[in-house]
């Protein structure tokens, strides 16, 4: 399966499938979608009212890889359940970070 991550020279997109009202919040691995592009799988509780469940992802993934929120912002996806973050920093570095936690 390929990775839900494209790196470029100062930064990494992140592709993730969202589940707002999730019962908690966490990442939940990494699926691929019918036509085989893959994403980060995470769940918040936040409702997706207002920007709400984004704020709630941005913050689960800033915590999760242990970097600034303010690295994190969404590319697209605002009101889908698909979404694109960017995520500013070392890639290769960013990379490390998201393998050590998905195991």
């Amino acid at each position: 399966m390929s990775r839900p991550w494209s790196l470029f020279d100062d930064h990494l997109r992140l592709a993730v499938r969202l589940t707002p009202t999730g019962g908690r919040d966490v990442l939940d691995g990494i699926e691929a979608d019918g036509e085989g592009q893959a994403f980060l799988k995470a769940r918040v509780t936040a409702v997706p009212e207002k920007g709400k469940a984004n704020k709630a992802l941005i913050l689960l993934i800033s915590k999760s890889l242990r970097i600034p929120k303010s690295s994190v912002s969404l590319v697209s996806g605002e009101t889908a359940r698909k979404k694109i973050l960017r995520i500013d920093g070392d890639p290769e570095d960013l990379v490390k970070k998201l393998e050590i936690f998905l195991g």
